[in-house]
């Protein structure tokens, strides 16, 4: 009977931990620009100026987005590649790869 390498732990520290603090105040932020465009909407500003909150929402949103794509490539697709070496398993990485892609997939619609 063959035996398996114990599974990998899905759970470990995410590599966003290190900076939660700056990552919640950006999310802050953003916070605060959505509430000032709902403001927007509600004194009926002009549309072209609602649009262009909007469009700084959406790119502050991209940046905390690629910030944390780039920390899970670094901390959890390579850890994963660690894993995978460690066990013999090619697999491991490969889900990592896959979830990460899958991620950046969504990002994108």
């Amino acid at each position: 009977m063959a035996t398996h390498p114990a599974p990998v732990d899905e759970h470990r520290e995410h590599a966003y931990t290190t900076d939660t603090e700056a990552l919640l105040k950006r999310l802050s932020r953003i916070e605060g620009q959505v509430r000032g465009i709902a403001r927007m909407v509600e004194d009926e500003k002009y549309c072209i100026d609602i649009l262009t909150q909007i469009s700084a929402v959406n790119a502050a949103l991209h940046k905390v987005s690629l910030g944390l794509v780039e920390g899970h490539i670094a901390h959890c697709v390579v850890g994963a590649a660690r894993d995978a070496e460690a066990a013999g398993d090619p697999e491991i990485v490969g889900d990592k790869v896959r979830e990460a892609t899958a991620a950046i997939g969504r990002l994108l619609r």
